[in-house]
């Protein structure tokens, strides 16, 4: 099935204004040192850390809150972030800090850490149902009263470019679906990123983590432009607003870093020039998707990783059974693009030739960008497809509902999607290769 490019036209006219942000950036190996002088300068006094056990046991955590007490400030952790959110595990993160004055935050982690400190800061800041601030349909998709608390963001994976973003990410138990919220106000205002901390990720964490940059990239690359768009009142305005020039920008200098470091920091985690390029990636394609926004892929992993039943990924936590979200992204990757291309097969074989030349010798054109993940799947040992985490064709319909939730990414898309559009995709990444 061949899709075709989404429409415009309405009575407003299309769009002619787009936005893009991002936070104040501090990059460099031992950039983490200088975090006590950072956050005060932005004024605050009473400091919370948040972060996972696992990241805590790394010590980072801990010298983050003693930098930040000899610097003048009083710091305290919170290591009980769940990798991957929930909306109880959000929930009990919210009611640790409750009651602590806290007049700053600093996350330290992956993006489940950075994601749940923003929840932690707009509910301490707001106290609501988390449901009045999730994304409609599913909540009600309110904004924040007003402006929140200063957060400070120290990655330790190269991936979800949280750092940079607008949005915090959770699975929902009872719905067993994953979504979030989204507002600028939830950005953090300084991204601190320390080449250094990244060197003890181990490959499977890596090439998650990585798989989401290069999903980040790919999906805001060929996303909707945003002037195909019906023209927006000022309050109408969203943090994901389309294709855009700036976001342009960083990714044609994301996809290039991928290539040339991802194998590498995969295969040899303790090469820092690797684990400095999959950071900037990582930065880059955060500051480009954060703005111009996801579609297809995100859209399918939310119901991947929140249907999970038995799939236990290498390096991650084995207490329960989980699909890491770079993991959900990418195995429905290759064919969204292959049904993608249409809508503008310049930037989907720019892509692939950045990512691997080799793909130029595909005659099929539609075939190149597909086959340039699937070769960085393979080499970095991802599952093949659907199947590798426990998915069959009978989950297909499933998984196409909770797809179709998430509105917010789908309208992102360069073509139009629809249950016969995602049934297409869902079928052909059973199995990638």
């Amino acid at each position: 099935m061949t899709s075709t490019p989404v429409g415009t036209g309405t009575e407003r006219g299309p769009e002619t204004v787009f936005t893009w942000g991002g936070p104040a950036l501090k990059f460099g190996v031992d950039a983490v040192d200088e975090i006590g002088y950072d956050v005060a300068q932005l004024g605050a006094s009473r400091v919370l850390v948040v972060t996972d056990p696992g990241v805590a046991a790394t010590e980072l955590p801990h010298r983050v809150v003693e930098t930040l007490r000899k610097a003048g400030l009083s710091a305290e952790l919170f290591a009980g972030v769940h990798v991957e959110p929930t909306d109880a595990s959000m929930k009990e993160a919210v009611e640790f800090a409750q009651g602590g004055d806290w007049d700053g935050f600093v996350a330290v982690g992956g993006g489940s850490s950075i994601d749940t400190a923003k929840a932690v800061n707009l509910m301490t800041s707001y106290p609501a149902d988390l449901y009045d601030y999730i994304n409609a349909p599913i909540g009600l998709g309110k904004a924040p009263a007003g402006p929140v608390k200063p957060l400070v963001a120290v990655p330790t994976t190269a991936g979800t470019g949280a750092e940079s973003t607008t949005v915090c990410i959770m699975d929902l138990l009872d719905l067993r679906v994953k979504t979030g919220i989204s507002h600028p106000r939830l950005r953090p205002v300084l991204a601190v990123v320390d080449p250094r901390v990244t060197l003890s990720l181990p490959p499977g964490v890596t090439a998650a983590t990585g798989f989401d940059i290069l999903c980040h990239a790919l999906e805001s690359y060929t996303a909707r432009p945003y002037d195909s768009y019906p023209k927006r009142r000022p309050e109408e305005r969203v943090a994901y607003c389309g294709a855009n020039p700036v976001s342009d920008v960083w990714i044609q200098h994301t996809l290039p870093l991928l290539a040339r470091s991802f194998r590498t920091a995969y295969r040899d985690g303790d090469d820092l020039a690797a684990r400095t390029d999959m950071l900037q990636a990582a930065l880059f394609a955060g500051l480009g998707f954060g703005n111009a926004g996801v579609h297809i892929p995100h859209a399918c992993a939310y119901p991947i990783a929140g249907r999970v039943r038995g799939f236990h990924p290498a390096d991650y936590p084995d207490e329960e059974p989980m699909v890491p979200h770079g993991m959900s992204v990418v195995l429905t990757a290759p064919a969204a693009f292959r049904h993608t291309f249409d809508a503008n097969p310049e930037r989907h074989l720019w892509a692939a030739h950045a990512l691997d030349p080799a793909t130029d010798d595909l005659g099929e054109e539609r075939e190149r960008l597909p086959e340039a993940i699937s070769r960085l799947m393979r080499d970095t040992d991802m599952p093949n497809g659907l199947s590798g985490v426990g998915y069959a064709a009978d989950d297909v319909a499933d998984l196409i509902g909770g797809a179709l939730q998430q509105q917010r990414l789908l309208t992102i898309a360069p073509v139009d999607v629809d249950a016969e559009l995602l049934e297409g995709i869902f079928t052909e990444a059973l199995t990638v290769w």
